[in-house]
């Protein structure tokens, strides 16, 4: 996985792992056909050989990633932040999710699946222990002093089941985060004296991601987007968590995700927007890393997303033999507090960057 090794080069502070740290429910085979007739050759282990269903074989897709080189090297020399997704589990997972069809997997069992791969993921996972009350907790919030604070979410834990995702009310239907985690990350927000304070998001917002369709065929959503048009399902939660940045007036929030196996720079502008009650914001969206690239996907006009760049290959499942893949740099200048976003490509080569100014607290 030389991505890792390009990251490396640019003796980072820290990293941010976006989540799908791990494709639990992806096999692994020995070579396989890519674009231009190239070979793609793989080492396999017998836990990657076939879907995550046991513990060992969860905890053998982590160790798998510590058989290269290019990781290890990487991993002895700058700290992580790790988030996780759904390929840590199973595709798309969440209390919709029904395995029955899927004849890979003789266990059905998805909330069994969710507690193997979350305790495999934890093991692995470099965090602290969150506490006796929620012992798996992924959000949390780590601060890197004046000039930074990093709030990861975790999308993922406290969701309803995939749906239709067009209630015109919130309700226990449309959870995303949940009550609690917006809770805390609003009080966050709020105390944070940082100048920038980075989301950690392991869903973009305004892209929208299909989970096939419902039982009446309608499509089904996996993250908060789904479709265009006024603020519904999902949507209810984010709209309340930007609605509360403008009227406390926080300043500097900027979004930084992955999941979707491209990279884009995404302008979130309330005057272009179905819902208006926001001030302006920036989402950044590479990864994940090493994974076959897609893409684009269509945004969702609720909060008005606007395409400033994005990259992604000319057809679907291009391997690391193209360089479509993706990770994002991110510097912050220690005098004057500008924030430098820089995407590169799977070689370190610079694709697109952009400078942010910061404002002072009620200074927009």
């Amino acid at each position: 996985m030389k991505i890792y090794e390009a990251m490396r080069q640019t003796q980072p502070d820290f990293f941010i792992h976006s989540g799908d740290t791990i494709y639990a429910d992806g096999p692994i085979e020995a070579a396989v056909t890519a674009e231009n007739g190239q070979v793609w050759r793989n080492i396999v282990t017998p836990e990657v050989s076939k879907v995550a269903e046991t513990l060992a074989e969860f905890r053998g897709r982590h160790k798998y990633n510590l058989l290269d080189d290019n990781v290890r090297r990487f991993n002895a020399e700058v700290p992580q932040i790790w988030q996780w997704d759904d390929h840590e589990v199973v595709n798309n997972w969440s209390d919709s999710k029904d395995l029955t069809g899927d004849a890979r997997y003789a266990e059905k069992n998805v909330p069994l699946l969710i507690a193997r791969g979350s305790r495999a993921f934890l093991e692995y996972a470099p965090m602290r222990y969150a506490g006796v009350e929620e012992s798996e907790r992924v959000y949390r919030h780590i601060p890197y002093g004046q000039l930074l604070d990093v709030f990861v979410i975790d999308m993922r834990s406290y969701r309803a089941g995939n749906s239709y995702n067009r209630q015109d009310a919130p309700g226990p239907e449309t959870a995303f985060l949940g009550e609690e985690q917006i809770a805390w990350l609003k009080k966050q927000l709020r105390e944070s004296k940082a100048v920038w304070k980075v989301i950690a998001s392991d869903m973009p917002l305004g892209l929208q991601v299909g989970d096939g369709t419902d039982a009446a065929g309608r499509p089904r959503w996996e993250n908060g987007a789904n479709g265009n048009g006024p603020v519904l399902g999902r949507e209810f939660e984010i709209a309340d968590i930007l609605n509360y940045i403008k009227r406390q007036r926080i300043e500097n929030v900027v979004w930084l995700t992955a999941d979707v196996h491209y990279s884009a720079a995404h302008y979130y502008d309330p005057q272009k927007a179905q819902y208006k009650e926001f001030d302006p914001f920036w989402e950044f969206v590479s990864g994940p890393l090493n994974a076959g690239s897609f893409g684009p996907n269509a945004l969702d006009n609720t909060f008005g997303p606007q395409v400033i760049f994005q990259k992604a290959p000319p057809a679907a499942n291009f391997s690391p033999f193209a360089g479509l893949q993706f990770f994002g740099q991110v510097d912050i200048d220690g005098r004057t507090a500008v924030m430098t976003v820089t995407m590169k490509d799977i070689n370190g080569a610079s694709v697109f960057s952009r400078k942010l100014q910061p404002f002072a607290p009620g200074g927009r």
